[in-house]
């Protein structure tokens, strides 16, 4: 098909917009005849997976639009059918109203029934909901930490998780036979629910988990221009902490993100205002969620003064070992992605509770198994239970966050910090140090032009140590479904694992070393965390130069 063949598809698109926004940009570009954009845009379309859609905005079936969405909750109401219940919740990215307001117009048009709510509140808040109301799917209009020119649109089903395979390719196959979206049935029925609705019964979940009893913490604290703002303050008081110190410029909800060059607290430079905070307030922790408050970020002091930001590792082993000593009984299980670290599994064998590993993605860690307790991500997102269960079956940037905040005050009591139970665990399990090389491109060929040599010629090497294993994931391993990535066992207990990102142009690559700590004083932690630093340092450096980007 040749540039100028996009011609027709798009006049096709523009009589079928309801956009007037979309509209206008598509015909500019048809006005200038810039046939290079039009290939670009109705080339290719945003594929429906089981991170449902997400992309940039604009006109045409590659980008994020009303007509791109209207098409998939079409799609989503075939699969389900007349009379089953979808609740909608939205964040505050730009159009992200508009997409949840045009899903229940299509969802009520088809027959099926909608509740919409009133704000827009973390995606915890939603997950939690679709299970609270007993509907049979969510939809969350949100791209979490991306740019600020995306937006998406992820789908959950009854059980409150993350949709998986078979349902994905069965919503995505209905989305493709779906016709023009004018002629597609509006209604206009749906219910709204509001605060004392949802965002009550939300947080008599997450503060009835088991925190601990001590309060005394101060608390500095961003949420990253996104919506978690007053759903976590909400969430500390009632549990008795104090009201979190927030960054003031970061406070409300901005689609622009005009503080950050990306949205997201693992990124370089986010967590400057809330470090900046934390120092002038003289704060016990720093704590930050994502645009939509699915993940959690932490920070804690440092003996020579200032602030460390916690990797989601640390975080999830601390979880870890919270929740398992807050909870009792058999049949605990504690799962975590292939991709974290192995410190879990050694934590899960020491009290003696089962432990799963999943594929990356929170879809596929709340499917571990029953009996599921605790399940993390290195990407900071964890799902905090207790006897009674998992309250929200997705990553929950505000559970987690008052799980931490009763970790580090009951510390603070003991006269300890969050980093004296990092080293009590790298004490009694080895030192495990992650870290992670990301590349980010504007071309995709160059992630799998990236893979595609790296499944040719393996290195034998990394940073001096021998390549003992390389598994291809795509052939499925340990049981596990078959998924892109690649996946070596090194010579001195090291671990090294490259994927492309599922929701990012981003080729990701996760390393972890673990380091035997010698009994003894304080020194022996010290020495431990500075040998992994220069070989963690190495290992970069020398699988950088192997992929070549």
């Amino acid at each position: 098909m040749t540039s100028t063949d996009f011609v027709r598809p798009a006049l096709e698109w523009l009589g079928q917009d309801p956009d007037p926004g979309t509209r206008a940009e598509l015909e500019e570009i048809l006005r200038r005849e810039d046939h290079a954009e039009l290939a670009e845009r109705f080339g290719a379309k945003l594929e429906f997976g089981t991170a449902g859609l997400r992309g940039e905005l604009g006109a045409g079936p590659n980008r994020m639009n009303r007509v791109t969405v209207m098409r998939a909750a079409a799609g989503l109401a075939r699969v389900l059918g007349p009379g089953k219940h979808v609740v909608v919740g939205f964040d505050a990215r730009h159009n992200s109203d508009v997409f949840a307001a045009d899903t229940a117009a299509v969802l009520t048009g088809a027959g099926l029934r909608a509740s919409v709510m009133e704000s827009h509140w973390p995606t915890p808040v939603l997950a939690f909901a679709v299970r609270h109301l007993g509907a049979d799917a969510g939809v969350m209009v949100t791209a979490s930490h991306n740019p600020p020119r995306d937006n998406g649109y992820k789908v959950y089903w009854g059980d409150g998780a993350q949709i998986v395979p078979p349902i994905d390719a069965e919503i995505s196959e209905a989305i493709d036979a779906v016709g023009r979206v004018d002629a597609l049935p509006l209604g206009e029925g749906w219910t709204t629910l509001g605060y004392q609705d949802i965002v009550e019964p939300y947080l008599d979940a997450v503060t009835s988990l088991p925190i601990g009893e001590a309060r005394e913490l101060s608390i500095a604290y961003t949420p990253l221009h996104g919506v978690g703002g007053q759903v976590l303050s909400d969430a500390m008081v009632r549990a008795g902490f104090k009201a979190p110190v927030m960054a003031e410029r970061q406070a409300l909800p901005d689609p622009e993100f005009p503080t950050v060059s990306f949205p997201n607290p693992e990124e370089p430079g986010a967590m400057d205002l809330a470090l900046e905070l934390a120092a002038s307030s003289g704060a016990d922790l720093v704590l930050a969620n994502d645009p939509d408050a699915d993940r959690c970020a932490v920070g804690t002091p440092l003996p020579e003064g200032g602030y460390r930001m916690l990797t989601g590792d640390e975080v999830g082993g601390l979880l870890a070992e919270h929740v398992l000593k807050s909870t009792s009984g058999d049949g605990r299980l504690v799962a975590t992605s292939i991709v974290s670290s192995s410190l879990l599994g050694k934590i899960a064998a020491d009290r003696g509770v089962g432990y799963a590993e999943t594929l990356t993605g929170f879809k596929w860690i709340m499917k571990a198994g029953p009996g599921l307790v605790f399940g993390y991500e290195e990407a900071l997102g964890y799902s905090v239970g207790s006897d009674a269960g998992l309250p929200v079956h997705d990553k929950d940037g505000i559970g987690a966050a008052l799980a931490v905040a009763g970790l580090a005050a009951q510390a603070k009591r003991d006269g300890r910090t969050l980093t004296d139970l990092l080293d009590d665990q790298a004490r009694r399990h080895g030192l495990h140090a992650t870290a992670q090389l990301s590349v980010r491109v504007d071309d995709l060929s160059l992630i799998t032009d990236a893979m595609a040599r790296l499944r040719a010629v393996p290195p034998a090497e990394l940073a001096g140590r021998a390549v003992e294993s390389a598994e291809d994931l795509a052939e499925g391993v340990a049981g596990l479904p078959p998924t892109d990535g690649l996946r070596y066992h090194l010579s001195g207990d090291a671990r090294v694992v490259v994927r492309p990102s599922g929701t990012e142009p981003k080729l990701k690559c996760y390393l972890e070393i673990v380091i035997p700590v010698e009994d003894g004083p304080e020194g022996g932690v010290t020495a431990a965390r500075a040998r992994a630093v220069r070989d963690l340092d190495a290992l970069k450096k020398d699988l950088a130069a192997v992929l070549g980007l």
